[in-house]
């Protein structure tokens, strides 16, 4: 395994997603540990036009990046093409994490407790409510097909509130519905330590004036707190660090990734989804886990910087 210490790495942030404000945020930051440590780095933004040719001249692609056309398989493929090593997860996992009702399928099929799922058609506003309900009982929740950062969620209490969300979903835009439920929001990390996944403490969100972990929540500090290790009864947190690995495992992850779980009012785990580039900034929750388990926050950046030399040869 090299070390990187004489490559170019180029950290890369930004894009074109709802979720740019998150990336280039986690790229600083990255960036700066990185620049810190003694390593040569340059921020490239694929938002740039001229992205496709300022990345070629790099040894290594250090992603600090989520959303569409990031975190969903699409700036791997270009990679891959350009023979670029890069950190966190292959094309397939990648497009498969982005994809959280093809994601459920998979940790489902792997053994992972969650919730029951109506995917609805391309164009949404058209769906008659019985579709859903017929699966699915209120309260439920409305979510974007392949979103990140909580973006677009909307939750349905009722018959004349789900008809209402669906006459606004975007019609370009596909969705699904899941059972709502009161509970205990948690991520689970999942870190490559020397070729082996090892689960991270994991890390209850308590929002303090908000009806669930939203889009707005997340983006206000004042709305919530982080609780790391999780402060969950037995056995809940075996459960989730177990569901964490497997999930990882199961969509064929690399590197590091983050589950995210609804921990029900009986104390049982369900998993939601995975973020295959989980976000990097400072006080964010992978940090935040990664030093509950006693790693800072440069060795994290470095952890996993060296994951992107562990993935020798083809991957889907």
């Amino acid at each position: 395994m090299q070390s990187f210490e004489s490559a170019c790495i180029a950290v890369v942030s930004g894009g074109t997603s709802t979720e740019r404000e998150r990336s280039l945020m986690s790229g600083r930051a990255a960036r700066e540990s990185l620049d810190r440590q003694g390593y040569t780095t340059r921020l490239l933004d694929p938002a740039d036009k001229t992205f496709a040719d300022d990345i070629r001249s790099a040894d290594v692609a250090f992603l600090a990046i989520a959303g569409q056309y990031a975190e969903d398989g699409k700036l791997q493929g270009l990679l891959e093409h350009l023979n670029i090593r890069y950190t966190g997860s292959g094309v397939a996992a990648s497009a498969v994490g982005m994809h959280k009702a093809l994601a459920k399928t998979v940790a489902a099929a792997a053994g992972v407790a969650v919730f029951p799922t109506v995917t609805l058609p391309a164009r949404s506003g058209d769906v008659s409510t019985h579709t859903v309900t017929s699966t699915i009982a209120f309260p439920l929740i409305l979510k974007p097909l392949s979103e990140g950062g909580s973006i677009g969620m909307t939750v349905c209490r009722d018959t004349a509130q789900l008809a209402a969300a669906l006459r606004t979903i975007d019609p370009g835009e596909r969705w699904f519905a899941e059972p709502f439920t009161a509970g205990i929001p948690v991520s689970c990390g999942v870190l490559e330590i020397d070729g082996s996944p090892v689960a991270l403490p994991p890390l209850a969100t308590i929002p303090t004036d908000a009806e669930f972990y939203d889009y707005a929540t997340k983006r206000d500090k004042s709305k919530y707190r982080y609780e790391c290790p999780a402060n969950l009864s037995s056995p809940a947190p075996d459960a989730i660090t177990t569901a964490a690995l497997t999930a990882h495992d199961a969509l064929g992850c690399s590197g590091y990734s983050r589950s995210d779980f609804i921990v029900t009012p009986d104390g049982r785990p369900v998993w939601l989804e995975i973020n295959t580039l989980p976000g990097l900034s400072h006080t964010g929750n992978l940090a935040t886990m990664a030093a509950a388990a006693g790693i800072e926050y440069d060795e994290l950046i470095r952890m996993i910087l060296a994951t992107a030399d562990t993935t020798e040869g083809y991957r889907p």
